[in-house]
């Protein structure tokens, strides 16, 4: 059987975009700013991980999930502030950029049988 290419479905809301909004300002008051270089990463995380994988007739397959942790944001946050301040603020350009990809690289197809994902059961 020839596959051919998946469709996703998201179900990221409004009500959960105004809820992320919501919090994200709150954060970023607290933290003077600094959670601008954190929301990036969260926001298509939120997004990705509210995607299901379907097939050409609509059935789903699976849906797909962002590992990305905090750790690791919150790492490569604090270099991009630093050249961010160093470039006065032309680096936040590319930066965004770059956690896209960041999140694409962390992102895989959790499907919903292990015959779909091609594992044998033996």
């Amino acid at each position: 059987m020839e596959r051919s290419a998946y469709k996703f479905r998201c179900e990221f809301s409004v009500g959960d975009a105004i809820g992320t909004a919501i919090i994200f300002l709150l954060v970023l008051i607290l933290t003077l700013g600094l959670a601008a270089f954190v929301l990036p990463y969260y926001l298509p995380k939120a997004v990705i991980n509210r995607t299901t994988v379907l097939a050409d007739d609509g059935s789903e397959i699976g849906t797909l999930k962002c590992d990305l942790k905090l750790g690791t944001m919150i790492g490569n946050a604090l270099i991009w502030v630093l050249l961010t301040v160093i470039t006065l603020g032309f680096a936040y350009i590319v930066y965004v950029f770059r956690v896209q990809r960041i999140v694409l690289s962390e992102t895989k197809i959790v499907y919903n049988s292990p015959r779909l994902a091609g594992v044998s059961q033996n």
